[in-house]
């Protein structure tokens, strides 16, 4: 993984943008050079399932113009019956690679069979470019987008590499003018390095190091104490965000130094005082992208508090599974759902009338409790984990607990600041416009290089949302 991180700097991404800068006012021509990089990168760590993708990419660029003729033609019941063929077509694909054997598990569980599984290796990145092409042949019907009549153009959009792997999940509608209209400037491909540099620093030097430790304490089993669980729960809250916040910000800073103007992912989103506004600011395009394709469609708010509350559970049973093929994410989800609907219901009231920090140490309590949830696929371990977090079982300190926490002290308010947007109110406060981009351009250097330092001398990097 080292290797393939360091190629990708140092020679994939070099390579991909000095010849797009070379022949960007082409426009047609950096196009298809960014669809062929694309798919050589796509190649490069998933060769088997390259076709998949194109499949996906040929599949619904045609039910895209079968959709625009049809419309044009005033047919609703054919371009219905052709997005229906989309959706299904596309669903299939995800549910076979990504359930099969979940579902055969589950048969076998309940059952006693001994059915077989099929091993299926999950295609990287294939709930995220399957919901963009959904997302495109949806818009089309709707109306909202005309038809992308070049396959090439709308095979760059398919395969861009910089949001293939992790998101965010970039909308057909979010990207439709620049896909041909886009301009490049100095200033926006500065912006966009240093935006994809501190990303690289979110994974490298803070997601990676503080994962370290929770798999650390994780694997104690019965020498956990309920100190030590929640501090591990603590570190996998940070890992996750960093984690996958790290590639957002990677993504977007990439589309920058491209052209591309990518939709925001995070928003601080635990700096957040109720459960709700932390599913407003945490993975923004999933958000939407359910709120757009199922919530809205399925009546939103807009048929009584009863109905509302079922649209709710569809939602977030479907959030839960689109997550990964396990129970916990299924659990995760619902866990998520109640608490939406109370807060809907009773304690959003409460909760305003609370202090900010009773408020804030509320919501923290509920999405770490939740993290747990969505860590551990294994229940009896799941099981384990959370009665030692409430004391079940175990003690409440010893004397290498304490140490855990004084060790970690300093690092974990680290953390918590890095996790808000502390630092740039501060920055702007205190610095001129001026003296923030040198400031900036400094601090991003000193991250680079550090960052290489750490990949060259660390053996742990997991890709925690690379197998969603």
């Amino acid at each position: 993984m080292l290797f393939s991180s360091m190629i990708f700097l140092c020679g994939f991404l070099p390579v991909v943008l000095m010849v797009y800068y070379l022949i960007s006012r082409r426009q047609w021509l950096a196009n298809l050079w960014l669809f062929l990089a694309s798919l050589f990168f796509y190649a490069w760590g998933e060769p088997r399932y390259i076709f998949i993708m194109l499949f996906s990419t040929v599949f619904d660029y045609c039910n895209g113009q079968l959709i625009g003729v049809f419309r044009k033609r005033e047919k609703p019941l054919a371009a219905k019956l052709v997005l229906l063929l989309s959706v299904v077509g596309n669903l299939g694909i995800l549910g076979f690679f990504k359930y099969t054997d979940f579902v055969i598990g589950s048969i076998n569980s309940l059952t006693g069979s001994g059915i077989g599984l099929l091993e299926l290796t999950l295609p990287i990145g294939i709930s995220f470019y399957t919901f963009q092409t959904m997302s495109y042949t949806i818009d089309v019907y709707r109306g909202e987008v005309m038809p992308q009549r070049n396959i090439i153009n709308f095979g760059m959009y398919v395969c861009l590499f910089p949001q293939l792997i992790a998101g965010p999940i970039v909308r057909y509608r979010d990207v439709e003018q620049q896909i041909t209209g886009r301009r490049l400037d100095w200033e926006s491909v500065e912006a966009g390095l240093m935006r994809f540099l501190i990303g690289l620093a979110k994974k490298v030097l803070l997601a990676n190091q503080v994962g370290e430790i929770y798999e650390r304490i994780s694997g104690l089993g019965g020498e956990l104490s309920t100190g030590l669980a929640w501090l591990g729960a603590i570190c996998y809250t940070f890992q996750i965000y960093f984690d996958f916040s790290g590639y957002s910000d990677m993504a977007i800073g990439l589309g920058r130094m491209f052209g591309f103007h990518f939709p925001e992912n995070f928003d601080h989103p635990y700096e957040s005082r109720s459960v709700t506004e932390f599913w407003r600011r945490w993975h923004m395009t999933l958000s939407g992208w359910f709120r757009d394709y199922v919530y809205i469609p399925l009546g939103g708010n807009r048929k009584g508090l009863p109905r509302q509350i079922f649209n709710l559970l569809i939602v977030w049973f479907l959030t839960g599974l689109w997550h990964g093929a396990g129970w916990n994410f299924v659990l995760w989800g619902l866990y998520y759902f109640v608490f939406l609907v109370l807060e809907k219901v009773v304690l959003g009231k409460v909760l305003g009338r609370l202090p900010v920090i009773l408020q804030h140490l509320y919501t923290m309590f509920v999405v770490v409790i939740g993290w747990v949830l969505f860590a551990m696929d294994d229940f009896e371990q799941l099981k384990r984990y959370v009665l030692a977090m409430f004391g079940v079982g175990v003690r409440i300190t010893s004397d290498f607990t304490l140490y855990e926490w004084r060790s970690l002290a300093c690092f974990l308010v680290l953390l918590m600041v890095a996790a808000t947007s502390i630092p740039a109110r501060v920055a702007k406060q205190v610095c001129s416009e001026k003296w923030q981009k040198i400031f900036g351009r400094i601090v991003t250097i000193i991250l680079l290089f550090l960052s290489v330092a750490f990949l060259v001398s660390g053996s742990y990097n997991p890709f925690l949302y690379f197998r969603f």
